[in-house]
């Protein structure tokens, strides 16, 4: 049993942190899920302050990356239509993940592309489009990075507990 608890975090952990980069797929949540069964393991006992405090910020990270880019648009000036844009982008630049280094060239800059023809579509001038574009990608990258950054502490902690 303690084996497939092991097997069962290491996965959580994996997919913590590709739920960091695929939309739709929560990656702070794996990845606290994946602390949790590790701990559930005879590999590691984390504390329970620990445990919460990690709990907290899976769910904080979770929450500010849907906040964050509206938040970063609408700061720069832009509309529903970019977060739309941004999110399209995002959509796009993952079906073309299996197609190649253009793929993961496209996770940063569709979601760009989405937001500018969102400002563009809802009647803003090329300037003001733009700016409200990099509002959505700020946004987006600081989301990204928060959930990245969340998984690979995961991660660590994981293997941390497993093999040192």
């Amino acid at each position: 049993m303690n084996t497939v608890i092991i097997i069962l975090a290491v996965l959580a952990a994996l997919v913590g942190i590709l739920g960091s980069i695929i939309p739709g797929l929560p990656g702070p949540p794996f990845s606290w899920l994946a602390l949790l069964l590790i701990h559930l393991s005879d590999a590691a006992q984390f504390s329970t302050g620990f445990l919460i405090g990690t709990a907290i910020a899976a769910i904080v990270i979770t929450i500010l990356d849907y906040v964050v880019p509206s938040w970063s648009t609408k700061r720069h000036g832009g509309s529903k239509y970019g977060v739309w844009g941004c999110n399209i982008g995002l959509v796009i630049s993952i079906i073309g993940l299996p197609f190649g280094p253009q793929g993961l060239i496209g996770v940063i800059f569709w979601p760009f592309i989405g937001a500018l023809v969102g400002e563009l579509i809802s009647g803003k001038q090329r300037q003001d489009a733009l700016r409200a574009a990099w509002g959505a990608f700020l946004g987006f990258l600081t989301g990204t990075g928060l959930k990245l950054a969340y998984g690979v502490f995961a991660i660590i902690f994981v293997i941390k507990e497993l093999f040192v």
